[in-house]
């Protein structure tokens, strides 16, 4: 049986590898999603990679994270220091949520010190680059038991 795993992106993520590529870098969403896809194939993992710019719909993921998921990997963006809201649809999954940023947070504004999806998260993973996103799949896959890499799979 295949484990699902949730990839959920916040809002001007779509713009990844255009705005300010000296800070986010130049890989796109699309990347990332490539690099997701080909590391879950690896560790038995169905993917569901989403982003969207809207709050209301990254918890409508997680509700749906809720009946067929079995982790959540979340970079909220700006949502991560103002939003209760997906800090309650977070505390409603019963799975291990990873909490992913491109950048180092801390090394930021003050303002992005703070992350209410942190008071749920089980780990986080950032300043890796959109490196942090294999990373917490394969923390995950530790986590859930499957750490091992499928048949025909390179390290």
């Amino acid at each position: 049986m295949t484990s699902k795993v949730f990839v959920l992106n916040g809002p001007n993520l779509n713009l990844l590898g255009k705005r300010q590529p000296e800070i986010y870098g130049r890989e796109t969403l699309s990347d990332v999603e490539t690099s997701c896809r080909a590391e879950g194939a690896r560790r038995g993992f169905d993917i569901r990679f989403h982003q969207s710019n809207s709050e209301g719909q990254l918890i409508d993921w997680i509700h749906e994270a809720r009946d067929v998921g079995a982790a959540i990997i979340i970079n909220p963006a700006a949502f991560t220091h103002t939003s209760i809201a997906i800090l309650d649809a977070l505390n409603a999954f019963d799975g291990p949520v990873l909490e992913v940023h491109i950048t180092n947070v801390h090394k930021r504004e003050s303002f992005r010190h703070r992350s209410y999806v942190s008071l749920r998260a089980d780990g986080v993973i950032a300043g890796f680059g959109t490196q942090g996103y294999v990373l917490a799949l394969q923390r995950i896959a530790d986590v859930l038991g499957l750490s091992t890499l499928r048949e025909g799979s390179a390290a």
